[in-house]
């Protein structure tokens, strides 16, 4: 069926890496509508991700902050959004731990913000109207050895970044309930796949692996993750923001759980396979460190929600989710480079002047 809607759809933080595959996935499959894409550029947003879609005639780049409730405001008003899907977030535990504040300032005061834009464009005219607010499991603390997070799991944050998350979480809901503002939320698991900056595991341990760096593992490694190919969660992105019901939560994950030492040993395996190198060279490079402060044990989403309501489920297995992803960065050794070196953020300036 023909897609005639011809709506202005904005996309916070869809620079960096989940937002970039949403912003592609959108731009491509949506084609009367406008999709804007508004990032700050901080280190983790990188325009290199979409120079495949950067002139296309329904994709429009805006560089503004969160932060700046004027200049969201302004934007608002200027394009008249009908819709928002809201990435743009601090999202490393390890900085939080270094600076919480600034996710507060950026997952909180900033959520606040637009949702704020939002409400006052909308002039509590609804009508089509969706905030969709992307979130993460972490909101719901740690899971013992047995149980799955579900859309009513209770809230217990326990890192300055989930925590921030969490709060950001309940003002969605709260001007869903005091103001009426439609909006979605959805929680995802850990995700994984091709543009991820190299800071989180597999796309640091990938780079480590190649330069032959060390491998460092926090504790005993037997801390364990549901992993979500990036793929995946923007397909499911896109279907619930299209066919959820407003108001509804919906867990994304990968049914997928591993212990972060096996899922390490596995990519030591694979990466000895595609580079040509000895079997165990990789994980001779595995060095256990000190664990960090307030580490959640386990996490795993039940994602029978998003399953039996849309239909959705994960398209790939991890075994062959991780292979593609090696592929990407093996194949993409420039982007890496950039990004390790920080000469990506030159591409603003040269694409934008």
């Amino acid at each position: 069926m023909k897609q005639i809607e011809n709506k202005k759809i904005l996309i916070t933080g869809g620079a960096g890496f989940i937002g970039s595959h949403v912003v592609r996935l959108f731009v491509n499959k949506y084609p009367n509508d406008q999709i804007f894409n508004l990032d700050s550029l901080t280190y983790a947003g990188n325009l290199e991700n979409l120079k495949d879609v950067e002139n296309a005639k329904n994709y429009t780049f805006l560089k503004a902050d969160i932060n700046d409730a004027d200049e969201i405001n302004q934007l608002f008003a200027i394009h008249k959004f009908d819709k928002v899907i809201h990435l743009a977030a601090e999202s490393h535990v390890d900085r939080s731990i270094a600076d919480p504040l600034a996710f507060v300032r950026t997952n909180v005061i900033g959520t606040v913000n637009l949702l704020n834009a939002a409400k006052d464009c909308w002039k509590d005219d609804f009508t089509d109207k969706l905030f969709y607010h992307v979130s993460t499991d972490e909101v719901y603390g740690t899971l013992g050895e047995t149980g799955l997070f579900t859309e009513t799991t209770s809230y217990d944050p326990n890192s300055p970044y989930s925590a921030s998350k969490a709060s950001s979480d309940h003002f969605v809901r709260a001007y869903g309930e005091t103001y009426k503002l439609p909006y979605m939320i959805s929680n995802c698991s850990n995700n994984y796949g091709p543009n991820q900056f190299p800071e989180k595991l597999i796309p640091l341990f990938i780079h480590n692996i190649v330069q032959e760096k060390s491998l460092p593992v926090y504790g005993d490694g037997k801390y364990t993750r549901d992993w979500l190919y990036v793929l995946d969660h923007a397909v499911a992105i896109d279907l619930a923001f299209h066919k959820g019901k407003v108001g509804e939560t919906y867990n994304i994950g990968g049914f997928n759980e591993w212990q972060n030492i096996d899922l390490i040993k596995l990519l030591c395996e694979l990466m000895d396979k595609k580079l040509g190198r000895e079997t165990g060279s990789s994980a001779k490079l595995i060095t256990y460190i000190k664990d960090r402060p307030g580490h959640d044990k386990r996490y795993a989403i039940d994602a029978t929600k998003i399953n039996k309501e849309l239909g959705w489920k994960p398209s790939v297995t991890f075994e062959e989710g991780l292979s593609k992803t090696v592929d990407w960065y093996l194949e993409n050794e420039v982007w890496l480079n950039n990004v390790t070196s920080g000469k990506y953020q030159e591409y603003y300036n040269k694409q934008y002047n």
